[in-house]
């Protein structure tokens, strides 16, 4: 049975901090998924992955999250600094595990939809091929997300994973959102950057930087749009200079 002590809920409060920083729209859905190979805290190798689903009345699709930095025009690496200290928060919650001496998991899944936060841990061993890999992903996608099975080995991963489906011991935490935002509107957009001071847990260095990173990152993504809309004036005015020369060209040779 799961011991949560005060430690490990404050790594639930970072985790949850750091993933609305990396979300710059709002959302109704979130699912997580990390593994950590190693039982060493600041050099476990793992995998992590996380996708939302966009918050709206049109047709929606469940957005992955290394897809955010091209979709909003922010600085990718400026970005993954945030993705790099969540999963070491995410090493670091695994270590308390072995502090206190309980079993220690080798991946979890996390869910936050419908103002709960869920954590799923899960203890069997983990391949760790390419392949295998890319195995575990599908059938992730597949039970969480609902999405997937489309190609031909896609539905064959499946397939084989239900026909021989033996589930693993896991054990489940279960509580209510630590990181609350006006109106209960969870998520916040992308100007929307005063919604971190509603974070209830702002006191810590970690999320302190993180909100740091996001607000450079979201500054130079204002700038670089203002950037490029200034360079279009100037060249749509040069072009029209350029016109006007030609024009005056012509009436003199017309005189």
């Amino acid at each position: 049975m799961l011991r949560t002590t005060k430690t490990m809920k404050e790594k639930y409060e970072q985790i949850q901090s750091y993933i609305f920083t990396l979300i710059p729209e709002k959302w109704e859905e979130i699912y997580l998924y990390a593994s950590v190979y190693k039982e060493e805290e600041n050099s476990g190798s793992g995998e992590m992955f996380f996708y939302y689903l966009p918050k709206g009345i049109l047709k929606k699709k469940y957005i992955n999250v290394y897809e955010v930095p091209r979709r909003f025009n922010i600085n990718e690496e400026q970005y993954l600094n945030i993705v790099e200290e969540l999963f070491k928060c995410i090493k670091s919650l695994r270590q308390d595990f072995i502090d206190t001496d309980q079993e220690v998991w080798t991946n979890l899944s996390i869910s936050i939809a419908n103002l709960k936060f869920r954590i799923e841990y899960k203890y069997d061993n983990l391949p760790k091929t390419e392949k295998e890999v890319f195995e575990r992903n599908v059938i992730w996608k597949y039970k969480y997300l609902k999405i997937g099975g489309d190609s031909k080995e896609e539905r064959k991963i499946l397939e084989s994973y239900f026909e021989g489906s033996n589930e693993q011991k896991s054990e489940l935490y279960e509580t209510g959102l630590y990181v609350k935002t006006e109106n209960n509107n969870i998520g916040f957009g992308k100007d929307d950057i005063a919604a971190r001071d509603f974070v209830m847990y702002e006191k810590d260095e970690l999320l302190s930087k993180a909100s740091t990173i996001k607000s450079k990152i979201f500054s130079n993504a204002v700038y670089s749009k203002e950037k490029n809309k200034h360079t279009k004036e100037e060249k749509h005015r040069d072009a029209e200079n350029v016109q006007s020369e030609k024009k005056s060209k012509n009436q003199i040779l017309d005189n």
